[in-house]
């Protein structure tokens, strides 16, 4: 049978096609716009995410025997804000994760309401990312959009929506809304009220493994699909992700090197950071983890070197970093692009090259930018280490992690083994594995992933270029604290 898995990411859809021995037999990938309407904004339109799944849906499969399509699961971008009408209709474009635009509702939330009141509703503080500060924001400055909302959604729910027509999310992705009860998963009535919204326009909650519906008769027909195939649940991008690099149950750690970066660590049994500097959600095998997300990861490569270099070339530009180069260069990057989530939650953050001279190269550049990421990485890793985690290996995905030599560098910078599994797809890999267990391919998640999961290469950190990071990581977390009232007198202009 086939399964097919779906990841809705923040600049394309990218499918795939696999057997349920796990091989994969065709990927392909559709984009679609961002609008950035003004600085700090982000949001976009789900019809776009409609029309490039499903023309993707017919690409991916045109050459396979279709009536083999067993079950469809989808890995999503987390936090977007999806309003419908009552005749399910998209009110206004998502406002997306990387959306800055609700400081003031984020304010309110942490400091009026207050961290410990949310903490207990949810597990979790305040980010500008989430999806209650987003209700906030529309009720206050939209009002007539906010009376017509009859379902409220998140991304990867839109798509499971038109492809079955029901209104669903799972755990995982309803975690990082700031809505739900992460510990009992339920919605948390105190949330619910307090944004002014009923449990009635919230969609059904299902863990990420369990079967929603099947295909409505006409995207059935659209599509030439079997009207039986199954669409599970799904999960967040980074939960997705975990499933697909091997990281459920107890202790696992998979570093993702994405638009965004996370840190997340798995847990059979619930837990909060008493800080909240990390995310405490539900996982999709049906536990829980512990994850800390940068805004900016791999974007902020993309940017110096597409935007700023105008290359495409990131080979050529990574081939000038030679190895004596490594844990001797003298610029920093804050990769606060976007504003910046774990650990320091400041909107008004923004990117810095610092200890430029004139001697300093391009070169340079690009090095300060992927030692940058790989610090602020690191940042949530110390933050888990202070909550008496131990991380001694990770598993390691995401576009980043195609680079060797960032790589290295993150393993030398983070001082722990990283592992690169042997098929890296992300979360559409994690969605197709879901959909198998929702199948009844394989009777559990951790059953799919002792079976489908193998690594590819280990990378280990070199005792003294360790040693040379160590001393640069230390240099680095002195920027942003000096900064910061910079960063906050900047943003009231």
């Amino acid at each position: 049978m086939y399964y097919i898995g779906i990841d809705l990411g923040t600049s394309s859809v990218k499918l795939l096609l696999m057997d349920g021995s796990g091989v994969i037999h065709r990927t392909v990938s559709r984009e679609y716009p961002l609008e950035f309407p003004q600085p700090g904004w982000s949001q976009q339109s789900p019809q776009d995410w409609k029309a490039a799944v499903l023309d993707g849906l017919k690409e991916l499969t045109q050459d396979c025997d279709k009536t083999q399509i067993a079950g469809i699961g989808c890995g999503g971008q987390m936090h977007g804000l999806v309003i419908l009408d009552e005749q399910d209709n998209v009110i206004r474009p998502a406002i997306l994760w990387n959306d800055g635009r609700t400081a003031k509702q984020v304010d309110y939330l942490n400091e009026t309401i207050g961290r410990d009141k949310l903490s207990a509703y949810t597990a979790n503080i305040a980010f500008a990312g989430f999806t209650a500060p987003k209700l906030l924001w529309v009720r206050e400055n939209e009002p007539e959009n906010f009376g017509k909302i009859t379902k409220i959604m998140l991304p990867k729910d839109y798509v499971n929506y038109i492809l079955t027509g029901v209104h669903c999310c799972d755990y995982s992705d309803a975690s990082g809304m700031l809505l739900l009860d992460v510990e009992h998963k339920c919605w948390s009535k105190e949330m619910l009220d307090l944004c002014g919204i009923s449990e009635g326009q919230m969609p059904k909650l299902f863990e990420s493994y369990e079967v929603v519906g099947t295909l409505k008769p006409e995207i059935a027909a659209l599509l030439d699909f079997p009207e039986t195939v199954k669409v599970c649940a799904g999960a967040g991008d980074n939960a997705a992700a975990a499933v697909g690099t091997g990281v459920v149950g107890e202790g696992g750690c998979n570093i993702s090197l994405g638009t965004s970066g996370t840190v997340f660590i798995s847990s059979k049994k619930f837990s909060v950071d008493p800080n909240n500097a990390l995310h405490a959600f539900a996982h999709a095998d049906g536990g829980y983890h512990l994850m800390g997300c940068m805004l900016s990861a791999a974007s902020c490569n993309k940017w110096l070197m597409e935007d700023i270099f105008k290359t495409s070339d990131y080979a050529a530009e990574q081939a000038l970093i030679t190895e004596d180069k490594l844990g001797e260069n003298h610029v920093y990057f804050l990769p606060y692009l976007m504003g910046e989530r774990s650990p320091i939650n400041d909107v008004s953050a923004r990117g810095t090259f610092t200890g430029m001279t004139m001697d300093t190269t391009r070169a340079d550049l690009t090095q300060a930018v992927l030692e940058g990421v790989a610090y602020a990485i690191r940042d949530s890793v110390e933050v888990a280490k202070s909550l008496g985690i131990e991380i001694h290996t990770s598993m390691l995905c995401g576009g980043g992690a195609k680079s060797p030599l960032w790589r290295k560098i993150l393993a030398n910078v983070l001082n722990i083994r990283l592992t690169i599994p042997v098929s890296e797809q992300g979360p559409g890999m994690g969605g197709a594995m879901l959909a198998m267990v929702a199948c009844g391919e394989y009777g559990s998640v951790q059953e799919v992933v002792d079976r489908l999961v193998s690594v590819a290469q280990t990378v280990n950190p070199d005792p003294s270029l360790a040693a040379k990071y160590e001393k640069r990581y230390q240099q680095f977390r002195k920027i942003y604290p000096a900064c910061k009232k910079l960063f906050a007198e900047f943003a009231k202009e």
